[in-house]
């Protein structure tokens, strides 16, 4: 077998389970998004903004996350497992204290989450017990998400991969039942969809503690060695995670405030945006995906202390990113015009989301492209600063100038809008190139730990 086939055969035994995963995530919220859809514009308006600060939390953890699975990987390639559960316990802790944070605003403050994204009442009145209920999902999931990235470090991919398709099958089941008031089951709208997300996520949080504690999983062990931390390892894995976290939170918010700048254009507006995301999401969630798989294969080289194939691993995957990140944009555009009919929308609406989906399309590989780098190459080698600079400050001086700029100012069509914003990516595509070609991020973090 020749080199290539071996990395190939190694990307696709642990890039195909995340990205498989991810692709039955975004199916998650396409489900939801699709059932509340057929419910009418202003329902799945209130969804898409009741659902922004869930995204900037699960954006807050997987950053922080994506800091601690640098430490975690490397501790891998060196073969240290005590290394991983101390690391794990490290992200555990801080991502719970994180998670109650989220749920206190969420469930006690809900009108000042949707006042941040739209003024229209009838939506802010439909989603405030929307809000409230979502909230326990903040507290599920602050311990779900490291062990998960626990797993990726460690190779195990196919382990989230059955749980998330355990959790995807309760949700739909769920979400039908409840949503439509069948076999007996309450009709509770849109509140359906968000009672089926809780019961499903908590059904997540305890398979992962079965198979993990349960079934004895390398990482299982004494649980003092989970919180057995020195104050060197501590101060490595923060002060790597806190740009991470940082970077992923600041992007959350800015694409945030892309949404409160949509939602002050119109009903038609916010619903067609969230259907165009949420569809875009199903293509690009599995291709960004990758961007894991370079960080655990080259935070392994990285650890072992192979440098120079760190690199050239990295440039391989890359390319690779770049031709499906094309291929699925393609596949996008093509099937576009079919995918809209799925949710009840005016004529206009289902216009708005062809135009976003195709925009989002001609764009995908330049998404995945710099998605590769900032969350692969540049955290596999603990180069986080400025994978935050130039990711925060691309979206903060471009994509959200420009979403307000267009929306408010110009007041031109929302498809419009959103190819703008699209200009800080291009800006990105370069700024990280340079940086992925400089080679200041190919370093060995754990030598010395």
């Amino acid at each position: 077998m020749t080199v290539e086939e071996k990395l190939s055969e190694k990307l696709l035994r642990v890039a195909l389970p995340i990205s498989a995963q991810s692709l039955i995530a975004a199916s998650l919220n396409l489900v939801d998004t699709l059932l509340v859809g057929r419910l009418g514009e202003t329902e799945i308006a209130a969804v898409g903004f009741s659902t922004q600060f869930t995204f900037i939390f699960w954006m807050v953890l997987f950053g922080f996350t994506g800091g601690t699975i640098t430490y975690m990987a490397q501790f891998f390639g060196k073969g240290d497992l005590v290394g991983i559960r101390r690391v794990t316990g490290i992200a555990a802790t801080a991502a719970f204290a994180i998670g109650i944070a989220f749920f206190c605003v969420s469930f006690f403050a809900p009108d000042a989450v949707l006042r941040v994204y739209t003024n229209i009442p009838e939506v802010i009145e439909m989603g405030r017990p929307f809000v409230r209920r979502i909230a326990f999902v903040f507290l599920t999931w602050s311990i779900v998400v490291p062990l998960t990235a626990a797993l990726k470090a460690t190779q195990q991919t196919k382990l989230p991969l059955k749980i998330s398709i355990a959790v995807f099958s309760a949700n739909t089941v769920l979400c039908i039942l409840l949503i439509n008031g069948l076999l007996g089951a309450p009709r509770m709208g849109i509140m359906g969809a968000a009672t089926a997300t809780v019961a499903s996520r908590c059904l997540e949080l305890l398979i992962y503690l079965i198979v993990i504690f349960g079934r004895k999983n390398i990482l299982a062990g004494p649980l003092r060695q989970f919180f057995s931390w020195t104050r060197g390892l501590v101060g490595r894995v923060i002060a790597n995670s806190v740009p991470t976290m940082s970077n992923e939170a600041l992007w959350a918010v800015g694409s945030s405030l892309y949404i409160a700048a949509y939602g002050r254009m119109g009903v038609t507006e916010a619903a067609s945006v969230q259907a165009g995301n949420t569809i875009f999401n199903l293509f690009s969630l599995a291709c960004f995906s990758i961007g894991d798989a370079m960080l655990i294969l080259c935070g392994e080289k990285l650890g072992q202390g192979k440098t120079e194939e760190a690199f050239g691993l990295a440039k391989k995957i890359l390319g690779m990113a770049v031709k499906i990140g094309a291929l699925a944009g393609g596949v996008l555009i093509a099937s576009s015009w079919l995918i809209v009919k799925a949710f009840r929308f005016t004529e206009q609406g289902w216009y708005f989301t062809t135009i976003i989906l195709i925009i989002y399309g001609i764009t995908l590989f330049v998404k995945i492209h710099n998605a590769a780098i900032v969350t692969g190459a540049l955290r596999a080698g603990g180069d986080t600063r400025i994978g935050l600079l130039i990711d925060i400050g691309t979206v903060w001086c471009i994509g959200v100038p420009l979403a307000f700029f267009g929306a408010l100012v110009l007041k031109i069509p929302v498809y419009w809008v959103v190819a703008l914003v699209q200009a800080e990516e291009i800006v990105k595509f370069f700024l990280m190139r340079k940086r992925f070609f400089s080679r200041k991020w190919v370093k060995n973090l754990v030598r010395n730990l």
